[in-house]
This record gives C-alpha cells, sequence and structure tokens, in this order.
C-alpha cells in the first residue's frame, strides 16, 4: 500500500515546527520573523493559528513566539497566557508591561 503524498499544509507545518524548535531558551520570535525564516513569507497569522492548535503536551517552545514589537499576544488572565509568562520568566526574561525586550531577548 502506498503512502499518501504530504500535502502542502503538512510541508508548511514541518517547515514551521523544525524553526520553532531551534528558538533557544531565554529567546524570543515573533510570528512574523518565525515565518520568514520557515521560507513561508508574510504568513504571521497562519503561524499563530498553527500554534494555537498545537497539543498540551507538546515539546516545541511555543511560548517563544511574541507578537510585533515584542508584546504578548495571549491575555494574561488565560491559562495559556498564564503559562506562557511563567515560562518566559523561568528562562530569565523579564517583561515589562506585558513586552519582552527584543533587542536583549529577540532571536535570531
Amino acid at each position: 500500500m502506498q503512502k499518501p503524498l504530504p500535502s502542502a499544509g503538512d510541508e508548511r507545518r514541518t517547515a514551521l515546527f523544525s524553526v520553532l524548535g531551534h528558538i533557544p531558551a531565554g529567546r524570543v520570535c515573533t510570528y512574523g520573523q518565525l515565518a520568514e525564516l520557515a521560507g513561508l513569507g508574510r504568513a504571521a497569522r497562519w503561524v499563530g493559528r498553527t500554534l494555537s492548535q498545537l497539543p498540551d503536551d507538546t515539546r516545541l517552545p511555543w511560548h517563544r513566539v511574541v507578537a510585533a514589537g515584542g508584546r504578548l499576544s495571549l491575555p494574561a488572565g488565560s491559562e495559556s497566557g498564564s503559562e506562557q509568562r511563567q515560562r518566559l520568566a523561568s528562562e530569565g526574561i523579564v517583561l515589562r508591561n506585558d513586552k519582552v525586550n527584543l533587542r536583549q531577548h529577540g532571536w535570531p
């Protein structure tokens, strides 16, 4: 039995997850930068949607992805927003007004 060919969506996700897995602890990347680094052009919104669909037990460092200008896009009161803030703090990333200093913590 032949294996089905990967879809374009599968290839996009594979490229995204490959780059995401390389963001080191203590560093962050914006959705737009991540899309560009993965060869997806200006697909920042697609990156956000895709990351929001990751399983709860994923080992990918989704918490290291922030919005333009270093803003955190997940609400502070939400479960995922609280988890992101805790994970970033545990990696030594200090937030000021729910923003990460991209000069200090930006990647690449």
